[in-house]
C-alpha cells in the first residue's frame, strides 16, 4: 500500500523565516548603499562649489594686506605733521562695555570652523567678565546668532547671509556700526573697546583662530610680526623725524593735517575690519572644502564596506539555499 509522506510544516516555516531574514539583510545593505551614494553626491557638489569660490576669496584676503600696510605708512608720515592724540587711539575709562564681533559661517558642513570660533569667543567673554567688563555681542553669520540665541544671550547686532562672500555694503555697515559704538557716549551705549574673533587664513590646510582688539586703534604692520600701538606709532613718527636729513618734503594739507589724519585713521579701521571679514570668508571656504573632501572619501569607504557585507550576505544565502536543496534531496532519497 502506498503511503503519503507527511509534510514537515514546522521546518518549512523555519526555512521561510530564515529566507526572509537573509533577504531583509540584503535589502538593508542595499538601502544603506543607496542613501550613502546620495550623500556622497551632495558632499562632492559642496566640495566643488567651495573649490570654485576659494580662489577669489583667497585673492581678496591676500590683496587686502598691501593696502593696510600702505595705510599704516601714510599714518606714520602724516603723523609727523599732526598730533597723534585722536579719539580712535585713546583708552576710554568712562564705560566698562566692550564690543565683541564674532565671525562664523551661515551654514554647516565646514568641519570645526564655527565651533572653534565660538570656543575662542567663550574664552574671551570669560576673560572680559573676570576683568570687570561687560561684553556686548555682535555676530556675523547664522551659527553665532543661533548659538547665543539658544543660550539666551542678547545680541546687539547680527548680520547673516554673506559669511562666505561678504559684500562691500555689509562690510561698510559692520565698520560703521562698530565705529559709531566706540565713538558714542556712555549714555548712548558707547563701548570702551572693540574685539573681533575671526579665523585668519594661512593656507588651504591651515586656518588659525584669532582674537584681535581693533579699538582703541592699533596700527597693524601686515609684513611684520606684531602690531604698532599708539605708543609704538608715536615712537615710529619720532624716528622718522630724527632720520630726516637735508631738504624736508613739503606737504600742503587741506583743510589741516589733523583732518587728514582723522580721515586716514577712520579709513584704516574700516580696512582692518574688512580684512578680518575677508580672512574669515576664505577660511570658511577652505574649511568646507576640506571637510567635504573628507566626507566624500569616507562615504566611498562606507559604500565599499556595505557592498562587501551585501555580497557576503548574498553568498551566504546562496550557500544556505544549496545546502537546504541538497539536504532535501538526500532526505527524499533515503525514504
Amino acid at each position: 500500500m502506498r503511503k503519503r509522506c507527511p509534510r514537515s510544516t514546522p521546518p518549512s516555516r523555519s526555512w521561510s523565516r530564515g529566507a526572509d531574514a537573509r533577504a531583509g539583510n540584503q535589502r538593508i545593505y542595499k538601502q544603506r548603499i543607496r542613501s550613502t551614494q546620495t550623500l556622497q553626491k551632495v558632499f562632492r557638489a559642496m566640495e566643488l562649489i567651495a573649490s570654485s569660490r576659494i580662489g577669489s576669496a583667497r585673492h581678496n584676503a591676500q590683496e587686502a594686506g598691501p593696502y593696510d600696510h600702505a595705510l599704516s605708512q601714510a599714518v606714520a608720515a602724516v603723523g609727523t605733521h599732526a598730533a597723534l592724540d585722536h579719539p580712535l587711539t585713546r583708552e576710554r575709562e568712562d564705560t566698562n562695555r566692550v564690543a565683541v564681533l564674532v565671525l562664523t559661517s551661515d551654514r554647516g558642513m565646514a568641519g570645526a570652523y564655527s565651533a572653534t570660533i565660538l570656543r575662542e569667543t567663550e574664552r574671551l567673554i570669560e576673560q572680559l567678565v573676570a576683568d570687570g567688563k561687560e561684553p556686548v555681542l555682535f555676530t556675523y553669520g547664522r551659527r553665532a546668532s543661533a548659538y547665543f540665541a539658544f543660550r539666551g544671550r542678547p545680541v546687539e547686532f547680527s548680520w547673516t547671509g554673506e559669511s562666505d562672500r561678504p559684500s562691500d555694503t555689509s562690510i561698510e555697515e559692520v565698520a560703521t556700526v562698530l565705529l559709531d559704538y566706540f565713538l558714542s557716549s556712555p549714555e548712548a551705549g558707547g563701548v570702551a573697546e572693540v574685539h573681533i574673533v575671526f579665523t585668519r587664513y594661512v593656507s588651504m590646510v591651515s586656518q588659525v583662530p584669532e582674537v584681535r582688539r581693533m579699538l582703541p586703534l592699533k596700527v597693524v604692520d601686515v609684513d611684520g610680526p606684531g602690531e604698532l600701538s599708539r605708543e609704538d606709532l608715536a615712537a615710529d613718527v619720532e624716528r622718522v623725524r630724527a632720520e630726516r636729513t637735508g631738504a624736508r618734503p613739503l606737504y600742503e594739507f587741506s583743510p589741516s593735517a589733523d583732518a587728514v589724519l582723522d580721515a586716514l585713521l577712520t579709513r584704516y579701521v574700516r580696512s582692518r575690519i574688512r580684512n578680518a571679514l575677508l580672512q574669515a570668508a576664505a577660511s570658511e571656504l577652505a574649511s568646507r572644502q576640506q571637510a567635504m573632501h573628507t566626507a566624500t572619501s569616507n562615504a566611498e569607504d562606507l559604500i565599499a564596506t556595505y557592498t562587501r557585507l551585501a555580497n557576503a550576505a548574498r553568498q551566504g544565502d546562496i550557500t544556505q539555499e544549496i545546502t537546504e536543496i541538497v539536504s532535501g534531496a538526500d532526505a527524499l532519497g533515503s525514504q
